[in-house]
């Protein structure tokens, strides 16, 4: 498996360009259509499913995150960076994968009835039983996935991507229709990784024997180690709220809460990061230029930004009808729930954009100091708003992310080299439009008379996009010609 090098130094380059552009192609072309498929499968499962399912399941995901931050993905990732590999290299992380994801699953298993008893819920207990088979599949999708990347293979992997995204789409479905309940939730996942670790070990012809002999890899050791330690605290971040609800909520309620952070943070958790990593990668060929990375980071998080205040606004604005459309009439009462939690989604968009810029600065301790901090500041507020049920703990995203923005800020801007006030004249012409095409929605809204659902739905959204239009067109052009000129670019 060691890699000879190209006839030539013109002909490498023009061979990694054209790798390159293919992966970009075969990348972001497959999950576009993966993601239009698992959000139509998703939206049609919550109609037929009931908030308690989804809460039943939301209180085994804490374990799930936990556990799966420790299965191995470091561990393959070290492989796409070593310079050479071999055949023992590859069987030994093989064996690594094995061994860790077949004590996770053994874990998680033992570990079933506490967290039942945890949650008051007997049931958790079995969902965890039964999803510890996921663990099986890892070491079958991680490894021939650090195999395809290695050698630049994209194609292949997004096209099993998308046939297992299928595959899972289709289970959901089906289990759903059977009137599964809350085992379609866990049924989804398991034909979903199954059907990806045999697509993947086919496609990257990656069945071998492994290895268990783990001298010389002290290494992919560490790498891994290092990595599924830098996620702690994002877990910590990111499923403090569930933990502690979930103890305190009965099953419907964790539902409608975890259902309504999952509307409201598509656009944070399924766009921004792909636009992050794009950024890092700009923002690291510039580092050199200090002043022009200062000006590329001021001028991204005001596209981003343009984009993000009205979607975040507006499902603010639109709450009632687009849950009605969008999830049923069953979930009626997340409406409230996602009004507010939409309104903090702008400070969370805002404070993940600083990573990057940070650490292709050459500084990522930066965004491990304020990874801890929000690993502390957000448990502890979560704490307090719980007590005031699901609307207490959906206001505390209102009360501390603008807290935890601001302590980034402060820690950022300085190694970015951008002033505050640069900062917020960058942020506030999109703040300003949506801001006024809110207001303006809401008194449409009030003013119409009786409508269903989706012409309600339709009539506000229209009126809203054509608000905001105007408003940036004829305030802020220069924000307008600006996005426009960085997308043709």
């Amino acid at each position: 498996m060691t890699e000879t090098a190209a006839g030539s130094p013109n002909q490498g380059r023009e061979s990694l360009r054209n790798q390159v552009r293919s992966a970009v192609i075969w990348r972001s072309g497959t999950q576009i259509l993966g993601q239009i498929i698992a959000w139509a499968s998703t939206f049609l499962v919550i109609r037929m499913l009931d908030p308690t399912d989804y809460g039943l399941f939301a209180m085994t995901q804490v374990i799930l995150v936990l556990l799966n931050m420790l299965n191995g993905y470091g561990l393959a990732s070290a492989i796409i960076q070593k310079p050479d590999i071999d055949d023992r290299a590859v069987r030994q992380l093989f064996g690594m994968l094995l061994l860790l994801n077949l004590g996770l699953g053994a874990a998680q298993f033992l570990m079933a009835p506490l967290a039942a008893a945890y949650y008051r819920q007997d049931v958790v207990a079995d969902l965890l039983r039964v999803q510890a088979l996921l663990y099986i599949a890892t070491p079958f999708i991680a490894l021939p996935y650090a195999l395809l990347a290695r050698a630049m293979d994209f194609r292949k992997q997004a096209q099993v991507n998308l046939i297992s995204a299928t595959a899972g789409a289709f289970a959901a479905l089906g289990g759903a229709y059977a009137g599964m309940g809350v085992w379609t939730l866990v049924l989804a996942p398991l034909v979903l990784f199954g059907t990806r670790a045999i697509g993947m070990t086919w496609a990257a012809r990656s069945l071998m024997w492994p290895s268990f002999d783990f001298r010389g890899a002290g290494a992919m050791a560490r790498y891994g180690g290092l990595m599924a330690a830098g996620q702690l605290f994002w877990f910590v971040q990111s499923q403090a709220d569930v933990f502690i609800a979930g103890r305190l909520f009965d099953p419907h309620w964790l539902g409608i809460y975890t259902t309504s952070l999952f509307l409201t943070q598509i656009l944070v958790q399924k766009f921004i990061p792909a636009l992050n990593e794009v950024a890092f990668s700009a923002y690291s060929r510039m580092q050199h230029d200090a002043a022009g990375a200062t000006i590329a980071f001021a001028k991204s998080v005001r596209l981003i930004m343009v984009a993000a205040m009205p979607f975040y606004l507006g499902l603010a604005a639109t709450a009632e009808p687009l849950v009605h459309v969008a999830l049923g009439e069953k979930w009626l009462q997340a409406a409230p729930v996602v009004q507010i939690l939409a309104l903090p989604m702008p400070f969370m968009t805002l404070q993940i954009l600083f990573a990057p810029a940070t650490d292709a600065r050459g500084r990522p301790g930066i965004g491990a100091q304020i990874s801890a901090t929000g690993a502390f500041l957000l448990p502890a507020a979560f704490l307090i708003g719980v007590q005031w049920d699901v609307t207490g703990l959906a206001l505390t995203w209102i009360a501390i992310w603008p807290v935890f923005l601001a302590i980034t800020a402060a820690r950022s801007l300085p190694v970015i080299g951008l002033s505050w006030r640069d900062w917020i004249a960058a942020i506030l012409p999109p703040v300003i439009a949506a801001l006024a095409m809110a207001m303006a929605v809401v008194l449409i809204d009030r003013a119409l008379p009786p409508l269903g659902p989706l012409p309600h739905l339709l009539l506000l959204t229209a009126a809203g996009a054509a608000i905001y239009g105007a408003w940036l067109w004829f305030f802020a052009r220069s924000t307008v010609e600006d996005a426009i000129g960085m997308i043709r670019r």
